[in-house]
């Protein structure tokens, strides 16, 4: 067994403590100041630079898809606790005559990986192992994505496509106070596991308005820009990660760097009353459990209902509670698992795990996987943009949690992820977003570990209506879940939908967590006299969504609970 740092306890303490501090400083913001209405274009993601990067490129005569990859990699520079080339992620595209596509470029488990690497020897758990330090690493994939996405559908030169973000890069943009937080409190772990001093660590305390510049990041997306994949996954870049995991305990070679592949799959599609649904298929839990929560609620009359009534968040939850049950026995990389897709997807297995509403909330110890036909034969960020053309395209990405495993890549100047968590390390023992998993997560050499993320797209009268998704980890299904409901069955605006208060239930632990001042005493009060256990946190997820107004104009959305904005014409 690989030991990663002597101190990691006291640096994991450290950042829980950190954690619980950075949660108080968040505040609502009015969402007037995060929407926009444009008529042809535009793009909303968790940076408002990266938005002008992406808007940049629609206003050049790119497409959709274009913009998407000018936004992934300004968001590399832009959003660091999130936003990667370290990472991995993917990608929901619907086209103007109504074709869809999805491209999994979800980070890999290396070569040398084992079931049972996060284990000492009695069997224990060591989460430590997998949050921090290069063991924590999978093998990245956001650049083979773009790379991928631009060869298929891109219009533009692909050079021209990141160069905005090397600007961005080379010249600096001013951070916010939220980031300025951030930065300050993560001082000392990002520190700790780095050999070099690094752009995103400085002598004094960061302030708003101070400008962030990464020279060495500027380089490594010039290598990018000039030489494709091979300027990431060959030569000198590819060199100093696996120098970087040499330095804090990784496995990551440079055979694994170089097998790794993007991969075009069949995105998960079906139909939520007369709206067509596009999400992503496995290794996403998101597209499977996003349509299981959407039919299961189809079944009962949740548009009688108002929007965070007792009658409608118990309906909710109680849904939420089964399908997430499912999630954690069914759902894995399909690769390298017979995942039920089918099965999971019928809806009289649907409608069977909950035919009526019960009276009381349901105890999660109660409610097992179900056993659905076998098919014959969690920091993130997401990015949605529409062009003139009539082209959507939903992206969602990851490093997992707050600047990953905390390792910069020496002279290249980017996170690296510790995505290796994302796996069931061990049945029925929770990841650090509290999800169980059992053997269709199980770590494998070459396999991508199961996701949350659901870039989803809404369809309907053969015009895309609703493009979104949301960073969040466990809670990012239940975000989609509830904006797609706010609109389609609560009659919201898509600002107001986006805005509108969240609660999320994932079977274990049996809790529903809502945000802070938000939801009605009375309506808590029911809730918790059926039975269900309530508890406050934080803001939950960061929707960033375009919607079609019903006069055909076009809603840009940004999440107004965070530092997130809007772009477009």
């Amino acid at each position: 067994m690989r030991i990663i740092l002597p101190f990691i306890l006291t640096l994991f303490l450290f950042s829980c403590k950190q954690n619980t501090s950075e949660k108080s400083q968040k505040a609502y913001v009015h969402p007037s100041v995060k929407t926009k209405i444009v008529d042809k274009a535009g793009v909303v993601c968790a940076n408002p630079y990266a938005a002008e990067a992406g808007n940049s490129i629609l206003l050049k005569g790119g497409n959709a898809i274009d913009a998407a990859i000018t936004t992934q990699f300004a968001l590399a520079v832009t959003f660091p606790l999130g936003g990667n080339i370290g990472g991995g992620g993917f990608m929901v595209i619907r086209l103007n005559d109504g074709q869809t596509d999805a491209l999994d470029y979800r980070e890999m488990a290396p070569s040398s990986a084992t079931k049972d690497m996060y284990l000492d020897a009695q069997g224990n758990f060591l989460d430590s192992l997998s949050r921090y330090g290069g063991f924590a690493s999978g093998v990245p994939g956001s650049v083979a994505g773009m790379v991928e996405a631009h060869a298929k559908y891109g219009s533009l030169p692909f050079v021209d496509l990141v160069a905005p973000a090397i600007k961005l890069a080379q010249e600096g943009y001013p951070i916010t106070q939220l980031e300025a937080n951030r930065l300050n409190k993560s001082k000392r772990i990002i520190q700790a596991f780095n050999r070099a001093p690094v752009a995103f660590v400085k002598e004094h305390p960061w302030q708003a308005g101070d400008t962030l510049r990464q020279p060495d990041l500027a380089a490594t997306l010039t290598l990018i820009a000039q030489n494709g994949r091979d300027g990431f996954y060959k030569g000198k870049i590819a060199q100093a990660i696996v120098d970087e995991m040499k330095a804090t305990n990784g496995i990551i070679s440079l055979q694994d760097l170089a097998d790794y592949k993007a991969i075009w799959r069949k995105p998960v599609q079906g139909y939520y009353r007369d709206y067509q649904v596009i999400s992503m298929p496995p290794p996403s839990s998101g597209g499977v459990t996003l349509m299981q929560l959407l039919e299961t609620v189809e079944n009962f009359n949740l548009d009688t209902m108002k929007m965070h009534s007792v009658d409608a968040m118990h309906l909710m939850v109680e849904a939420e509670r089964r399908v997430y049950a499912d999630r954690a026995t069914h759902l894995g990389d399909s690769d390298f698992y017979p995942v039920p897709m089918e099965g999971l997807l019928d809806s009289s297995y649907i409608h069977a795990r909950m035919p009526t509403i019960p009276a009381r909330a349901t105890p999660s110890q109660e409610v097992k996987a179900g056993h659905p036909k076998e098919k014959e034969h969690e920091q993130t960020t997401h990015f949605s943009v529409v062009d003139p053309f009539g082209n959507a395209v939903a992206t969602t990405t990851t490093i997992n949690s707050l600047y990953g495993s905390k390792v910069v890549v020496k002279g290249g100047g980017f996170f690296m992820n510790n995505e290796m968590d994302d796996f069931s390390a061990k049945p029925g023992v929770p990841n650090q977003f509290g999800l169980i998993g059992n053997e269709a997560n199980a770590i494998a050499p070459g396999k991508r570990m199961l996701s949350s993320m659901t870039p989803t797209i809404i369809a309907k009268d053969g015009k895309w209506l609703m493009v979104l998704g949301s960073p969040g980890g466990s809670t990012i299904i239940t975000s989609v879940f509830q904006t797609v409901v706010n609109v389609t069955e609560f009659g919201k605006s898509g600002s107001e939908a986006v805005a509108a208060g969240r609660f999320h239930h994932q079977w274990r632990p049996d809790t529903i967590f809502i945000e802070k001042n938000v939801f009605n005493n009375s309506v808590l009060d029911a809730l918790r006299s059926k039975g269900h256990v309530i508890v406050e946190r934080s803001n939950i997820g960061a929707v960033d969504a375009i919607f079609r107004t019903p006069k055909g104009k076009i809603e840009l959305v940004a999440d107004p609970r965070w530092d997130d904005g809007v772009a477009g014409e």
